[in-house]
């Protein structure tokens, strides 16, 4: 006898039953042979990527189906998407999507295929793909990107690499997957954030951090405040992004922001022979009134869409930051200084790669900016 709460239950349970019908997948139960032909299909319909990608170097490439629903002749499939670009992703990356399928007398037909609900959309998703093969890095153009634009920001990519390479000696990929949409709007829906967040922005990265090795890095261009940039503006905007795809495996939750986006200046800018007083306009300005930074640029000074002044300030002193570290302590110590910052709280990193703390490394800053920036 069924007796309590249970009983109560048994009647919604019937009535959540009767609602689902043969058109769900109820949980645990063996798919029917409705459900599994819609599954055939989908297996059968993603056994090789599209035709229209058939310039971008694939590997891997599956649907894995993790819903369905069916209604008469016509079915919903919610599938994970994988795939590898050859050569480049050291994991898979992939995303959710939905599909949809109908049923005449041939069988189950896949006739639509879009990202899933709240799931980020690929570029083939925004239209045809332009596809360049540099000597070091895979580019990937959205609609309308002309080949030589695509072409041009493969060399600087090309550059970009050894020039990473020398300043950190680390094990990465050594190679680049850069992706260049249509426009600044198109960029924000790949990276699921207002386009107002990357106007200013000549090109991002995108991978997961703390992950070894990092999945599918790319490096996202907004081609219009790109194409804005001068010769030296483009590569050091290359290079630096380049350094945060070869840095990703050691950078976590625990780097301060100061750390990994002045290193990222720092090898940017190393061989350019820039000096303090051309790379950091804006903090000169700052030194020059009197405004001489009371503390390493705090992570939040690092946020866009705030004051772009304060930001600007932010970045130039982290790269002084990185930049007095090379110099008083040595590169070796500057890269041993950002592994350990990864793992450790940064005053145990500060003390085991520099034998300092900050107070200390945050006054010798302070009198560095004096000297450097009068």
């Amino acid at each position: 006898m069924v007796r309590g709460p249970l009983r109560a239950l048994l009647p919604l349970l019937a009535v959540l039953l009767l609602a689902c019908g043969s058109g769900c997948t109820r949980p645990g139960a063996p798919p029917d042979d409705a459900e599994r032909a819609v599954r055939a299909a989908v297996s059968a319909w993603s056994a090789r990527p599209p035709e229209a990608l058939a310039a971008v170097p694939l590997e891997g490439w599956s649907y894995e189906v993790t819903s369905v629903r069916r209604d008469g002749s016509r079915a919903s499939v919610r599938a994970e998407l994988r795939y590898r670009l050859t050569g480049y992703d050291w994991a898979p990356a992939g995303s959710a999507r939905s599909l949809t399928l109908g049923e005449d007398a041939g069988g189950w037909h896949v006739t639509g295929d879009r990202p899933a609900p709240g799931a980020l959309p690929q570029l083939w998703d925004q239209g045809p793909v332009s596809v360049v093969r540099g000597e070091r890095a895979l580019v990937l153009g959205g609609r309308g990107r002309s080949r030589e634009s695509l072409e041009e920001i493969a060399v600087v990519a090309g550059r970009a690499v050894p020039a990473v390479g020398a300043a950190w000696p680390r094990p990465w990929a050594g190679r680049l997957v850069v992706v260049v949409p249509a426009d600044v709007d198109a960029m924000a829906a790949l990276l699921g954030r207002p386009a107002d967040a990357y106007r200013g922005l000549a090109a991002v990265t995108n991978g997961l951090v703390g992950v070894d090795p990092a999945p599918a890095d790319r490096v996202v261009v907004n081609p219009q405040a790109y194409e804005g940039l001068g010769e030296l503006g483009r590569q050091v905007v290359i290079t630096h992004e380049s350094t945060h795809v070869a840095t990703r495996s050691a950078t976590t939750a625990s780097t301060p922001l100061w750390l990994s986006e002045g290193f990222a200046d720092w090898a940017a800018y190393r061989s350019t022979g820039r000096t303090p007083a051309e790379v950091a306009p804006t903090l000169r300005r700052a030194v020059g009134r009197g405004e001489l930074p009371s503390a390493l640029p705090p992570n939040e000074a690092f946020t866009f869409g705030g004051d772009a002044q304060a930001m600007a300030r932010a970045y130039e002193g982290a790269w002084l930051a990185c930049r007095l570290i090379a110099d008083r302590w040595g590169e070796a110590a500057l890269v041993r200084l950002y592994v350990e910052a990864g793992r450790n709280p940064l005053s145990t990193a500060l003390r085991s790669a520099l034998d300092t703390d900050l107070p200390n490394l945050t006054q010798t800053w302070q009198s560095t900016l004096r000297e450097e920036l009068r």
